[in-house]
């Protein structure tokens, strides 16, 4: 478990999260939601280590953060950014295989070779190993990184119960690799891994969230199942519109529904 207890933080005179609390456990998918400048990839920099906080602490199964060797935290957690550029000209294999090497589980040939078409496949890109990153669409990239970080997560616990923390994963996917991605980590929590994600699409999150956390202005406003924290006052609440929100008919889930302002 990935727990973050009173975490309070500023980034020069502002107060970009003010006394959060949020606990990530192995088996559950976690989306974060929130307008821009609500705090999200704050919050989830503090749960990887990359920002220590100001106040509070952050335990990764009951241990300090801060206290936990680089090289055992890249085993039990997988990361992807938002910025996740390149400067040189690898190829898809070898940006995958840097996964790998960053779960530092020096695992044989035999199970590389296994755990990298794995990955590609789970976000559609078998057959582009030999491809140049540099050369890609800029979701095709994104989908790149995935595969990396399902890699290390693999490599690092075999057994699936890596967490993977996740920025806007989906941001620049069109809708069929949207839910390629989600139905992947999907998978990987209910083999026993957890999740945390970082979503701007209220109905991809509460379609697929065990959990939902809705931030604003640096707090977490409503956390909880979607069926039972997302409807029309929460989505007011967090983002200032005026969203009417039903039970969609064949997944039983919170659904909002997007009108025109003053349409």
């Amino acid at each position: 478990m990935i727990a973050a207890d009173n975490i309070s933080l500023r980034l020069g005179p502002r107060l970009v999260l003010d006394d959060v609390s949020i606990e990530l456990r192995r088996g559950e998918l976690v989306v974060i939601l929130g307008p821009n400048g609500a705090g999200k990839s704050t919050l989830l920099k503090v749960l990887t280590g990359d920002l220590a906080p100001d106040k509070g602490e952050v335990r990764f199964d009951g241990k300090p953060l801060g206290e936990i060797a680089i090289g055992d935290l890249a085993r039990d957690r997988a990361v992807l950014s938002q910025s996740t550029g390149l400067s040189f000209p690898f190829t898809v294999l070898e940006v995958v295989r840097l996964g790998l090497a960053a779960a530092q589980g020096g695992i044989g040939r035999a199970e590389a070779a296994r755990l990298l078409p794995r990955a590609l496949n789970a976000v559609g890109l078998s057959g582009f190993e030999g491809r140049l990153h540099q050369e890609l669409s800029g979701g095709e990239q994104q989908r790149v990184h995935l595969a990396r970080v399902l890699c290390q997560a693999w490599a690092g616990r075999p057994d699936g119960s890596a967490f993977l923390l996740l920025d806007e994963p989906v941001s620049n996917l069109d809708i069929h690799h949207q839910l390629q991605t989600l139905e992947a980590v999907s998978r990987h929590v209910a083999q026993g891994g957890g999740a945390l994600m970082i979503l701007h699409d209220i109905n991809l999150a509460a379609l697929y969230a065990d959990r939902l956390v809705m931030m604003a202005e640096g707090r977490i406003l409503r956390e909880g199942p979607p069926s039972t924290i997302l409807d029309r006052a929460a989505i007011l609440d967090v983002y200032g519109v005026d969203m009417p929100v039903e039970i969609a008919r064949e997944s039983g889930r919170p659904f909002a529904q997007i009108n025109r302002p003053g349409g």
